[in-house]
């Protein structure tokens, strides 16, 4: 039987699993949907110092990811390039300073995460920011779809998007520190970019699209959890759910193409 710790740390899996569903539709429909894998790279110079100087390194990873995501919107705002442009940019720099300062013998548990047992008191952190990130995009879910279809129309109603677009970067990085300790740099934004691809190839209602797109998530974190408990102990959890994610990608496209 599962001791807490392995408990929590399964259920908080879960609980991202829904979140990166919610943030990864609505980053496709934004035409962002990579960000997800490449904003989890500029968690790497904070993950790098922290197995460096040994403190936490969802502490060291969450201070680079806002560092990182401030930089990314005020440089779009300053230069007019786009959201991925800048994101290009500071992935760049961010893999190349995380290579430099991550010790060697951590580099792996950087890049591919660990699973770990979960003291209670880290559980109930990682369940308020799972809850935050749904929080949010559920109270401005209308917002982001009118800027979405009609800028214009959204800013004449007073949306003021300079500031959604900001909400939903750091909403975007709050997914990806969260899925960071299983998952690692070099694989969170797999579940923000996977499921969201495979609900878009299953259907064009909105609604549909977010169910799908969740049910997507969660049943590659669950089926990957059981799989390296039951039949592949030797193998870490965050590969083989990638895996599964992308097998159910494939299975998506036996269907016929959803109309855009």
């Amino acid at each position: 039987m599962a001791n807490p710790g392995e408990s929590y740390a399964v259920v908080l899996a879960l609980l991202f699993a829904v979140a990166a569903g919610l943030v990864g539709s609505f980053a496709l429909m934004k035409r962002m949907l990579l960000a997800g894998d490449v904003i989890s790279h500029v968690a790497l110079p904070g993950l790098g110092l922290a197995f460096l100087f040994h403190f936490n390194p969802l502490i060291g990873g969450a201070a680079t990811l806002l560092v990182g995501t401030l930089l990314i919107w005020q440089l779009q705002k300053k230069t007019g390039l786009a959201t991925e442009a800048m994101i290009g940019v500071v992935f760049a720099a961010s893999v190349a300073i995380g290579a430099v300062l991550t010790p060697k013998e951590d580099l792996v548990e950087a890049l591919f995460g660990r699973f770990q047992d979960l003291s209670l008191a880290a559980f109930l952190i990682g369940v308020a920011a799972v809850f935050l990130i749904i929080l949010v995009i559920f109270c401005f879910k209308e917002e982001l779809i009118l800027g979405l279809f009609s800028p214009e129309l959204a800013a004449a109603t007073g949306v003021k998007l300079e500031r959604l677009n900001l909400y939903f970067l750091l909403v975007f990085s709050l997914s990806v520190l969260v899925g960071l300790r299983f998952l690692g740099a070099l694989l969170a934004g797999s579940l923000i970019i996977i499921p969201a691809t495979t609900g878009r190839r299953l259907t064009s209602d909105l609604s549909h699209f977010l169910v799908i797109s969740c049910l997507a998530s969660v049943v590659a974190v669950g089926s990957g959890f059981a799989v390296t408990c039951y039949l592949l102990p030797q193998f870490s959890p965050g590969p083989v759910i990638v895996v599964i994610s992308a097998a159910l990608f494939i299975l998506s496209l036996l269907k016929k193409p959803t109309p855009a």
